[in-house]
């Protein structure tokens, strides 16, 4: 009998403690330049004994107005700084968990095998050095256009070049263009350079020709408890940094 009350009380303390929670899969909206360096840390994350995260890689542009309409994000990692400040001012992120953690280049690239001489300098003709069109993301909306857009405005190469662009959804989508050969130019992230076995750098472009090229990470607002751990394994772990300087970016904070 006693045995038998007893156990009923260890099922009625059970039963209103209520159910324990498992920790729930982070959800990531990253810059499609951070794919291959956010795959490569999420199975580190899930190697530290924690779900896979969900990680849905797209333009940083179109990614913060599907934030912005209430798509199911945790963490949102912009490749620059107009869209995360587009979604603080909208009040759609936790503005004190906000963190610009890495730096990037821009460079222009050809298919292999098919490089051309290039000055990167005011005066020398661009328009004039290669033919057919040049790809990289949506001037004016896709971060890495944005980049593009500056630095040939800088150069004085944007008016002559301009009726030649062919403006992508994300960088990614420009980058296999140009390994394809549909584009015999390309103006991408180093980082997106570096990932690819059909494509060489041409020219980098000097940093003062366009705005720094930083990648600033925030939780969403409403995310998941679980989203302050993960953003605290990206930004400060040694196996998180080891993963970015592989695929080059620039550590901006440790």
């Amino acid at each position: 009998m006693r045995a038998w009350i007893h156990r009923a009380f260890l099922l009625l303390a059970l039963a209103l403690a209520g159910p324990v929670l498992a920790e729930e899969p982070v959800r990531v909206f990253a810059a499609a330049s951070l794919t291959n360096a956010l795959n490569d840390i999420g199975a580190q994350w899930q190697k530290a004994g924690h779900p896979k995260p969900s990680l849905a890689y797209a333009a940083s542009s179109a990614l913060a107005k599907q934030i912005e309409a209430g798509a199911p994000a945790d963490v949102f990692a912009s490749a620059d700084l107009t869209w995360m400040d587009y979604l603080d001012k909208r009040g759609k992120i936790q503005a004190a968990t906000r963190t610009n953690l890495l730096g990037n280049s821009l460079v222009m690239i050809v298919p292999q095998g098919r490089a051309f001489p290039v000055q990167v300098k005011r005066g020398f003709d661009l328009a004039g050095a290669f033919d057919g069109k040049l790809c990289t993301g949506e001037p004016g909306v896709v971060p890495v256009g944005i980049y593009a857009r500056e630095a040939l405005t800088n150069l004085g190469w944007w008016d002559a070049v301009k009726g030649r662009i062919v403006g992508t959804d994300d960088v990614r989508t420009a980058l296999a263009f140009v390994e394809r050969g549909e584009c015999p130019l390309g103006i991408v992230y180093a980082t997106d350079a570096k990932i690819s076995q059909k494509v060489e750098v041409l020219a980098t472009f000097p940093s003062d020709t366009h705005k720094p090229i930083v990648y600033p990470f925030a939780a969403v607002e409403g995310a998941r408890p679980e989203t302050a751990a993960f953003l605290r394994f990206v930004q400060t772990s040694p196996q998180a940094a080891a993963i970015f300087e592989k695929y080059g970016f620039t550590l901006l904070k440790r």
